[in-house]
């Protein structure tokens, strides 16, 4: 039977075929489950996890923003960039205008509303980030996110490859 925590949760019997499937497949599982943690804060919210992102970029900027611009500043990629802002307009916490010189370009603003709703998450969100992260010391938090960036950067000089 398996020989390690990860091949004990997903009840693998055979070692993984290379390391780094096996490091591969532990980063998704790590990931999901924090994602459901934060999926079960939103919800208690009626929101999704990128609806919150997308009320965190526009708070950020602090000015309306392209929705183009926006999608690109998300953490996940998301197809369906307008459904979203539907539903935060429809729940007044964004609303949209055109852009008067290019009808084309559709901002997206954060209501008043909304930034009630994200000061309320705030101190909630850095808890359970800091709850999920409690077992690491602050060395291997600032390892962790080494090796996350040097694997981004990785993954995006083979997308540029893939591009030409």
């Amino acid at each position: 039977m398996a020989d390690n925590l990860l091949q004990r949760e997903l009840k693998k019997r055979k070692p993984f075929d290379v390391i780094e499937q096996e490091a591969w497949l532990g980063m998704v599982r790590t990931c999901d489950q924090l994602e459901i943690h934060f999926a079960r804060l939103f919800r208690q919210y009626r929101l999704t996890p990128q609806q919150y992102n997308i009320l965190r970029i526009l708070r950020g900027e602090g000015s309306p923003l392209p929705i183009l611009e926006i999608a690109a500043r998300m953490i996940t990629i998301v197809p369906g960039i307008t459904g979203l802002v539907d539903r935060l307009e429809q729940a007044e916490l964004a609303k949209r205008r055109r852009c008067e010189e290019d009808r084309r370009v559709v901002y997206v603003e954060i209501t008043p509303k909304g930034v009630e709703l994200l000061a309320t998450l705030d101190q909630p969100v850095v808890e359970l980030h800091k709850q999920m992260l409690a077992g690491l010391s602050k060395a291997e938090i600032k390892e962790l996110i080494r090796l996350s960036e040097k694997i981004r950067v990785t993954v995006a000089a083979m997308d540029l490859k893939e591009e030409k």
